[in-house]
Parts: structure tokens; C-alpha cells; sequence
């Protein structure tokens, strides 16, 4: 399992349905209707089983936070609308935003796969999952997708810009999907910050530690203890100037451009049929051609091989799929206790097997 938390971090198997069932349990619990609370548990396990922990099953605990201080709404649903212009935007009306993201997804590759290009905003919505679902969905259909997000300083001053040591900026996250060769879609998804935030928040609450050049503590000066952000640090950008320079043209996009960001970010979506330049198996020999070169690279010191974008969240989950999931026993037991206060079937149920 791929994870940027220390190597000591005591961890134990769950059983995905028991994990579904807590996860669904507490969000009904808040008032989340059904169908919402079970997209969202199945959203967390799937990212778990694709070995990206950081949006995994742990985000019920700062999910049931925002609903208890009200800054996520429980019972809303999104809306696909239209502005006064005529573009089209997904309002999450303050709610949770993987079923927003979801539907934006939808809208923007159908128009896209009947016009050859389309665009859609997202605003008002919470977190949003991992972005790299939906950009490989978007690929496996035939398009190009680019996913921008940004904006909503005011309530997440999370990362310091470059040359500086105070947080100001959000994550700021990208995500690009594309059809590859014979192993699937191509899948870039990443923050703009050294790690998303989820991994600093992941490992405080899992009392691990991070890796070097992440965080700085508020003096700015180089720290791997999550703590040190809490108490007035900040998450460095990835790549020194060159993820700030992506972020700051979020920020453009995000605020600039899409107005005030409400909840949480504001989203840009933009997909494209690649049918348009391109017939689908020609382009898929092609980018297998040029994917099995990369491929085929020999690795440098330190490298088992060179893998490609997309390619080891996809081998993860096919491998991982229906088996229990390996949260931290500090983060499990917060789940088993929140659950528990919350009169959640499965809440008082044993420890599982440690690992």
C-alpha cells in the first residue's frame, strides 16, 4: 500500500461492507439522504482500494465535523442550472460534493461527445472526492478532461506561496484524463500543494508522521510532524515554482473567473471528444506505443520500474477490490467511537484483525 504516512503507523484490515456500513450509518446519521450517503461510502472505499488514502474512508470523520458546525448542509440535493449567459454549472447548494461532481462529470462528456467540446462550473459544494475518478471516467468515454479547482482562502489558508512561509492558498488540485493505450485511460491527478491536505489531516489523526519537504512550522522552518502545521505552519507547494505557478492560474479560474467560492472550491471542467483529431483505435496504438517506450525505460536507483499516470491507482483497485480496507488503528478507532455515539449498527462491533 502506497501511503506518505510514517512506516511505523499501526494499522488494522476492515471489512469493506463494515466499513460502507459506518460510513453510510453516520452520514444518515447527520441527515444525509440514502442514496447520497451510499455514493459517498462507496466513493471513500473505492479510493482506499485504488491506494489513494488521503480521500479514503477516514474523511467520515472531518465529514460529520462540517455537518455538526453546519459549514456542509445535509439535506440538499446539487443542481445542473444555467448562468444568465447560457454556460452550464452544477450548484451543490452547500452540500457534499461527490454526487455534484458526479453529475457535472455527466453533463459535460455528453455534451462534449455530441459537440466535440463542452465546459462546466461547480460551486457551492464540499469536498469533492478524489478528482481522479472522475477524469478517468470522462477518458474511458472517449474524451480529454481537464479538472481545475481553487479559490476559498478565506476559510482554507492551507499552503504557503512560494517564498513564503505563511499558509494563504488552498491545495489548488488538477486532474487530467485521457484514453491510453491497452492498459487504460492515462490519469493525472494531483494537487499543487507537496501533498493534498487530506494526507497532513490523515496522518494527525493516525498519529503518524510525514515525509520531509511536505510542511514547514510557523517559524518556516522544515518539519514532518502534522502538528506543527495545526499550530500555525503550512503545506509547501509542490515543485517549489512550478506548483505555485499552477496554483496561483487556479486561483485565477477558481475565483477570478467563477466569482466568490462558497463551502469549499470552485470547480472548471473541461472535456473534449478526442474523436475529433484522432479515430479511437488509431490513437490507442498510438499511445500504447508511446506509453510501453516509458514503460520499458530502465528504472533508475531507487525504482522497482517507471510507471505510468493512472496506471498504479487502476492495478490497486482491480486488486483490491471486495478485500478489506487497512486504515490506521488510531483512525479506525475514531470511526468505531464516532459510530458508537451515533447508535450505528456495526458501531460497537470488535476491532477487526490487526495487520
Amino acid at each position: 500500500m502506497a501511503s506518505k504516512y510514517s512506516a511505523d503507523t499501526e494499522r488494522v484490515a476492515v471489512d469493506a461492507a463494515q466499513a460502507g456500513a459506518m460510513v453510510r450509518g453516520i452520514m444518515a446519521a447527520k441527515g444525509c439522504p440514502d442514496d447520497i450517503a451510499s455514493e459517498v461510502a462507496e466513493h471513500l472505499i473505492d479510493s482506499d482500494w485504488s491506494g489513494v488514502e488521503s480521500h479514503g474512508v477516514w474523511r467520515i470523520l472531518p465529514y460529520a465535523g462540517y455537518y455538526d458546525s453546519g459549514y456542509l448542509k445535509a439535506d440538499v440535493r446539487p443542481e445542473l442550472k444555467q448562468n444568465a449567459q447560457g454556460a452550464w454549472i452544477v450548484d451543490g447548494h452547500g452540500g457534499i460534493g461527490i454526487p455534484a461532481m458526479r453529475i457535472a462529470t455527466q453533463d459535460v462528456v455528453t455534451r462534449a461527445k455530441a459537440g466535440g467540446l463542452a465546459a462546466i462550473a461547480l460551486q457551492n459544494v464540499g469536498h469533492t472526492g478524489r478528482l481522479g475518478a472522475f477524469a478517468e471516467e470522462a477518458a474511458k468515454q472517449g474524451c480529454l478532461m481537464i479538472i481545475i479547482g481553487g479559490g476559498g482562502r478565506e476559510n482554507w489558508r492551507l499552503v504557503a506561496p512560494y517564498g513564503g512561509r505563511k499558509a494563504l492558498m488552498s491545495t489548488n488540485p488538477y486532474s487530467i484524463g485521457i484514453p491510453g493505450g491497452d492498459r487504460g485511460p492515462v490519469v493525472v491527478d494531483f494537487a499543487t500543494s507537496a501533498a493534498a491536505a487530506g494526507w497532513v489531516y490523515g496522518a494527525k489523526i493516525a498519529g503518524a508522521h510525514l515525509p520531509e519537504g511536505v510542511l514547514i512550522d510557523k517559524a518556516g522552518e522544515p518539519t514532518t510532524n502534522p502538528q506543527d502545521y495545526f499550530d500555525g505552519g503550512a503545506i509547501l507547494t509542490a515543485g517549489g515554482a512550478k506548483g505555485y505557478a499552477l496554483s496561483v492560474a487556479a486561483e485565477m479560474i477558481a475565483e477570478a473567473l467563477l466569482g466568490p467560492a462558497t463551502t469549499e472550491c470552485n470547480w472548471l471542467m473541461l472535456a473534449m471528444d478526442c474523436s475529433l483529431y484522432r479515430e479511437p483505435t488509431q490513437m490507442q496504438s498510438i499511445a500504447e506505443d508511446i506509453l510501453d517506450e516509458f514503460r520499458n525505460c530502465l528504472p533508475a536507483a531507487g525504482f522497482d520500474k517507471v510507471e505510468i499516470p493512472g496506471e498504479r491507482e487502476a492495478e490497486a483497485r482491480n486488486r483490491n477490490a471486495g478485500q478489506p480496507v487497512h486504515l490506521p488503528l488510531a483512525t479506525w478507532a475514531q470511526i468505531v467511537e464516532l459510530a458508537d455515539a451515533l447508535d450505528v449498527i456495526g458501531g460497537k462491533a470488535g476491532a477487526p484483525a490487526r495487520r
